[in-house]
């Protein structure tokens, strides 16, 4: 066996030992984690507290916008909370959320349908995207609002798809274990 057989069979045997432990490690992937990471937005602690540690540290608003974080408050099936990026504005009405923890545990989803199903149209309540249904959950998620990485909120813009690959890009060093787009 030449030197050259032996580093490919070598490369080939860890590449399948590094695949086959990832998704161990993705099991223990958190929402806070990676919100924290592909939005900017340093705060610490359980996804249900984020939302009062932002006050006079970050701006907070009802209107969603590219880059921010939509805080979810804690329910009985829901804990800690739940935070997640707005990766696209689609309309006034309905977002793209990146997000980890949600569908698969540990599972990271990019651009994944959300829609506001508030009464007000304030995003006090929406409906998230549901990888096992294969498109929006049943449930409506109270929300607390938008937290916004640059500090100041801006009128809800749509992106373009550089933009998107763009901010979904932004998680270097985390493997995408999903990524459904919900329709």
């Amino acid at each position: 066996m030449t030197i050259k057989a032996l580093a490919a069979r070598f490369a080939l045997v860890f590449s399948c030992a590094l695949m086959a432990s990832t998704p161990a490690f993705a099991r223990t992937l958190q929402c806070v984690p990676f919100a924290r990471q592909v939005s900017g937005i340093q705060i610490q602690g359980n996804a249900l507290t984020w939302w009062d540690q932002a006050e006079g540290r970050y701006a907070r608003g009802q209107a969603p916008q590219v880059g921010a974080v939509l805080a979810f408050s804690a329910t009985a099936r829901m804990r800690f909370g739940h935070v997640a990026m707005v990766s696209r504005v689609v309309s006034d009405r309905e977002v793209l959320l990146t997000h980890a923890n949600w569908s698969h545990p540990g599972g990271i989803e990019r651009n994944v349908r959300a829609i506001d199903v508030s009464e007000a149209g304030d995003w006090s309540a929406v409906r998230v995207w549901f990888g096992p249904m294969g498109g929006l959950g049943l449930t409506a998620y109270p929300t607390k609002g938008f937290i916004y990485a640059d500090g100041t909120p801006q009128d809800a813009q749509p992106t373009t798809a550089p933009q998107i690959a763009q901010q979904a890009n932004g998680a270097r060093g985390i493997l995408t274990l999903v990524n459904d787009a919900g329709f």
